[in-house]
């Protein structure tokens, strides 16, 4: 019986099976083979008995069952592992797990996840990238309103708003290679990392097993991987969690009946909204993703107290990681995967746009009136309150900015109609937008 909703609702199959029990048990088979032939290389064991180990241990002759029957008895997880691979090593079986200890399989075998997880988790963040890149360049000059504070600022561009999202984005992938090599980190240095059980080339026999897998060697280690280096992994997707919920939050806002700018796509053939407001169209998907990165926020506290170990290790971490790492993988992947496919089948409405910018009254191009009249000689202090008087009036009024500009003395000696439909068009006012989108483009998709 399922418990878990990553069990039967989120989480792709990809990144599911990453995490998947059977995975576990073969990357930990794969530390031991290693370990195996690092011993082989040093001259610890004989070559012959590192390739039986090797081939037990990729065989599948270790079976998840077979494990389990041994744990049950024995109460120890890493300890059952090397039982079952022993049982069918044959005579080499007597070399299995030599000179380790548990962690040293527990975080390496993790290591190995992490990097299987973080190559599946950065091409889904190069999608998105170029998703939001498309998006950018299709709306470079699809003029729309800028709001701070939720309210009328000035205009910007659509594509500039998604040209934004890129760039965050292309920051969180180059975060994510930058840190791989500080977090893909294994150790085979024992039980309190001096790597005595391991003999006088413990050093060298690291070294041999790390590059046989593609992991960093730590330089120092207690009896585990030390977990400022996890905390980086987990605060960085969970960076990646809140610029999507940021993203996403936007749509739910542009989608609100009362600006309509955007909305997420909707069958209308076969979609309900509600199941009791039959004309609902709600951002659900949108809504997940905040949900999500709410939860997947939640893991970063945890994962700083997992660090806190007495002396050379304790247990304290063991069972908080085991949630930690795989949901937060699992939930921030999903939370990727749902925001690319919001924002390649995303309704983009510039009709709807436009009628914003006129619903304003020309209240929104205040500021380049305001420039317009310090271009005329009237000092900047002088023109920001007499635009301000002039928009108080047009709002109390219902007139337009530029009635109200037109009405007022001062303005009308330096501001003429035909000056006014040249400086309060929106189009006008968009400054760099499109120049910035095109630096954007270049720089993401040089990265992805």
């Amino acid at each position: 019986m399922s418990v878990c909703p990553l069990d039967f609702r989120y989480g792709r199959a990809q990144m599911r099976e990453i995490f998947s029990e059977e995975s576990r048990l073969r990357k930990l088979l794969e530390v031991e083979a290693a370990l195996a032939r690092a011993h082989a290389r040093v001259g610890t064991i004989p070559k012959g008995d590192a390739e039986a180990i090797s081939k037990a241990a990729a065989g599948g002759a270790v079976s998840l069952e077979r494990v389990r029957e041994i744990e049950a008895e024995i109460k120890h997880d890493i300890m059952a592992v090397a039982k079952a691979l022993t049982e069918v090593s044959g005579p080499a079986g007597r070399f299995v797990h030599l000179g380790a200890t548990s962690n040293d399989i527990i975080d390496t075998a993790t290591a190995l996840q992490i990097r299987e997880a973080l190559t599946l988790f950065t091409a889904a963040l190069e999608e998105f990238a170029e998703v939001l890149c498309s998006l950018a360049e299709r709306h470079a000059k699809t003029v729309m309103v800028g709001r701070t504070h939720g309210q009328w600022a000035v205009p910007t561009t659509f594509g500039l708003k998604m040209a934004v999202f890129a760039a965050e984005i292309g920051r969180h992938i180059v975060r994510l290679e930058e840190m791989r090599d500080r977090v893909c980190v294994g150790k085979m240095m024992g039980a309190v990392g001096t790597g005595a059980g391991l003999g006088p080339k413990a050093l060298q026999l690291q070294a041999f097993l790390m590059m046989d897998l593609g992991l960093t060697p730590p330089t120092a280690t207690t009896q585990v991987v030390q977990r400022d280096r996890h905390i980086e992994l987990i605060c960085a997707l969970a960076n990646v969690a809140t610029s999507l919920e940021k993203f996403a939050t936007e749509v739910r806002n542009l989608q609100r009946p009362e600006i309509g700018e955007v909305q997420e796509a909707f069958d209308v053939e076969k979609q309900v909204g509600s199941s009791t407001m039959a004309h609902k169209r709600n951002p659900i998907t949108s809504e997940k993703i905040c949900g999500l990165a709410r939860v997947a926020r939640g893991f970063v506290t945890p994962m700083f107290e997992s660090a806190v170990m007495w002396h050379e290790r304790d247990l304290t971490n063991s069972s908080a990681e085991r949630f930690i790492l795989p949901h937060v993988f699992l939930l921030v992947d999903e939370i990727v995967d749902d925001g690319t496919d919001v924002f390649a089948a995303l309704q983009v409405y510039p009709d709807a746009m436009r009628r914003n910018l006129e619903a304003t009254k020309g209240l929104i191009m205040g500021e380049p009136a305001m420039l317009a009249l310090v271009e005329r000689g009237m000092g900047r202090q002088e023109a920001h309150e007499l635009v301000r008087r002039c928009s108080m009036l047009a709002e109390e009024n219902e007139m337009t900015l530029r009635e109200a500009l037109l009405k007022d003395r001062e303005a009308a000696r330096l501001l003429k109609a035909k000056d006014l439909d040249v400086i309060l068009d929106p189009s006008r006012y968009i400054g760099s937008a499109e120049q910035i989108v095109k630096n954007v483009l270049a720089e993401v998709r040089a990265r992805t």
